[in-house]
C-alpha cells in the first residue's frame, strides 16, 4: 500500500472507527502477521478492532473501494498460516466482538459474536447446565473455529464445528450482510450456505455473529488411560471399540515418545508406552456397562495397563496433559519451531497410516511424536525443526508430503481439522479434482477482486496491491 493510498484509507476508516480501534504500531502488526505455524511472518499495513457488524460492513466497503486485502483474525492460534497477510492490507481483529448475545436454553442453542472463546462460552453456559462440545485444545475464538471447521477431542461423539452451526451472520466483500441459516433443527430450503461458509477460512466473508448448537452437561463422566505395547495395538483397539458401538465421547492416541514428553512437562508418572486417553459421557448405570465392555476389548488387544479417573480434578489433569503436549515438545526443543501435520483417513486405514508415519519419522531422523483424535481417523505428527537449518526443514516438508499422499491415495484428506491455509494449497487439485474449479468459481462470484484473505484455501495468492 503506497503512503498516499494508506493515508486515504486511514481517513476513511476514521469516519467509522475511533482512534483506539485503528493501529499501525509495529508490535501490533507483528502480532497479526503470524500464527502458531512455521510459515513466514508477513505484516498487515493496518490493524482494526471493530465492535459492531456495521463497522465490519464499512471496513469491507472501504476495502472494496480501494482494492485492499482484508484478513479476519481471531487469536492467531491457527496452524497453517491462515491469518498471515500474504499481500499486506487490513487485518480485522475480532477481539472486541466477544459477547455471548443470547442463550436459548430450551432450544439448546446460543448466539455469540466471533471473538468469544470456547472457554468463555462454556463458563457462561454452565449456569444453564449446558456446554459447547468442540474442543480443539487451544482456547480459540469461535469465529476462528468456524472459519477452519475445527474439531478436536470430542468430535467422535458430538461432531465437528460444521455440525454445530445453525446460522452465521456474514459480511460479504461488498459490505452486504447476510444470514446463512436459522434456528430450526433442519431445512430443505435453498442451498446449504452454512456448510459453504464454515471452513472457508475468511475467503468468502467475515463472520460477525453465530448461532451454535449446545448440549446438556452429562450426568456422569469417566475417563481412562490405557497403555499398549505398540501403536498398532492401540489403534486396532479403537477400531474394535467403535465397531462394537460403544458411545465413546473422546479417544486420543499418544505414542511412546509423546508420553515421555507428557511426563517430563507435567511431572506425571504415566506408563511411557503408546497410550489411549478415553472419556465416556452418560448416566452412571449405562456407562458402567459401556466401560466394562471397553475394558474387555482393550484386554483383547494386549492392553498392559488401564487406569480410570472419575474425579473431576484427575480427569482435568489427564486432558490437560494431552492438550499441552505441543507446548511440551516446544519446551523440550528450545530454538526449534513445530510443524503439526494433520491428515484424516477412513477408520479402516488408520492403523496403517499411523504405522507409516512412525516409520517415516525414523527413516528421516526427525524428532517428534504421533498423536491424534483416532476415533474419527484424524491424527497428527508433531515435528520439531530448526528453521535456520535447510536440511531439517526439507526433511520435515518431505515427511508431511509423504503422509498427505498416503492419506489421499486411501480415500482420506490432506487436512482433517487445521484447514488449508497456505500449507495445504498444493494438495487441493489432487484431493478435489474438478470440484476445485467449482470452489474457485464460488470464490470469484462472492469476492471478484480477491480481497478476502487472498492466497489462502482454494485460491492462490495475487500480487500485492500498491
Amino acid at each position: 500500500m503506497t503512503m498516499t493510498n494508506q493515508e486515504t484509507v486511514l481517513d476513511h476508516l476514521k469516519e467509522h472507527l475511533t482512534a483506539e480501534q485503528i493501529s499501525m504500531n509495529e508490535t501490533i502488526k507483528e502480532l497479526h502477521g503470524q500464527d502458531e505455524s512455521y510459515h513466514q511472518m508477513k505484516l498487515p499495513d493496518i490493524v482494526v478492532f471493530p465492535e459492531t457488524t456495521e463497522q465490519v460492513s464499512e471496513i469491507m466497503k472501504i476495502s472494496t473501494q480501494h482494492e485492499i486485502p482484508v484478513i479476519p483474525f481471531g487469536l492467531g492460534s491457527s496452524l497453517e498460516g491462515h491469518v498471515i497477510p500474504e499481500n499486506g492490507g487490513i487485518t480485522i481483529d475480532f477481539s472486541l466482538m466477544n459477547r455471548v448475545l443470547e442463550v436459548y436454553e430450551e432450544d439448546f442453542l446460543v448466539r455469540v459474536q466471533p471473538g468469544v472463546t470456547r472457554t468463555q462460552l462454556n463458563k457462561e453456559l454452565k449456569k444453564y447446565g449446558l456446554f459447547f462440545t468442540v474442543d480443539p485444545g487451544a482456547d480459540a475464538t469461535l469465529g476462528g473455529m468456524a472459519a477452519t471447521n475445527a474439531s478436536g477431542t470430542t468430535s467422535v461423539k458430538y461432531g465437528v464445528m460444521r455440525d454445530q452451526v445453525r446460522d452465521l451472520e456474514v459480511v460479504l466483500a461488498d459490505g452486504k450482510v447476510i444470514h446463512t441459516g436459522n434456528k430450526a433443527a433442519k431445512s430443505s430450503s435453498g442451498l446449504h450456505l452454512n456448510g459453504l461458509f464454515v471452513g472457508s477460512e475468511g475467503t468468502l466473508g467475515c463472520f460477525t455473529e453465530m448461532t451454535l448448537r449446545v448440549y446438556g452437561i452429562p450426568e456422569f463422566v469417566t475417563a481412562a488411560r490405557a497403555s499398549f505395547p505398540t501403536v498398532k495395538d492401540a489403534v486396532e483397539a479403537v477400531v474394535s471399540i467403535l465397531q462394537a458401538g460403544i458411545p465413546i465421547a473422546r479417544v486420543e492416541l499418544v505414542d511412546e515418545q509423546s508420553m515421555k514428553q507428557v511426563n517430563k512437562y507435567n511431572d506425571t508418572v504415566y506408563l511411557e508406552k503408546p497410550t489411549l486417553f478415553l472419556e465416556f459421557h452418560g448416566n452412571e448405570a449405562g456407562l458402567k456397562q459401556d466401560v466394562e465392555f471397553m475394558e474387555a476389548i482393550v484386554q483383547e488387544h494386549a492392553c498392559e495397563e488401564i487406569a480410570f479417573e472419575t474425579d473431576t480434578a484427575a480427569r482435568n489433569r489427564l486432558w490437560e496433559a494431552r492438550h499441552t503436549l505441543a507446548y511440551a515438545y516446544i519446551h523440550s526443543h528450545p530454538g526449534k519451531k513445530m510443524m503439526v501435520t494433520d491428515v484424516c483417513l477412513p477408520i479402516s486405514e488408520l492403523a496403517g497410516a499411523v504405522g507409516h508415519a512412525r516409520e517415516n519419522l525414523v527413516a528421516l531422523d526427525l524428532p517428534g511424536g504421533v498423536v491424534g483424535h483416532v476415533g474419527d481417523g484424524n491424527f497428527h505428527a508433531l515435528i520439531m525443526m530448526d528453521m535456520n537449518n535447510a536440511e531439517e526443514v526439507a526433511k520435515a516438508q518431505e515427511f508431511n508430503e509423504r503422509i498427505v499422499l498416503y492419506a489421499l491415495e486411501r480415500g482420506g484428506t490432506s487436512t482433517g481439522e487445521h484447514g488449508v491455509g497456505i500449507g495445504k494449497q498444493k494438495y487441493q487439485q489432487q484431493e478435489h479434482g474438478h470440484a476445485l474449479d467449482v470452489m474457485e468459481k464460488i470464490k470469484a462470484a462472492l469476492d471478484p477482486a480477491n480481497l478476502l484473505n487472498p492466497g489462502k484455501n482454494v485460491q492462490s495468492a495475487t500480487k500485492r496491491i500498491e
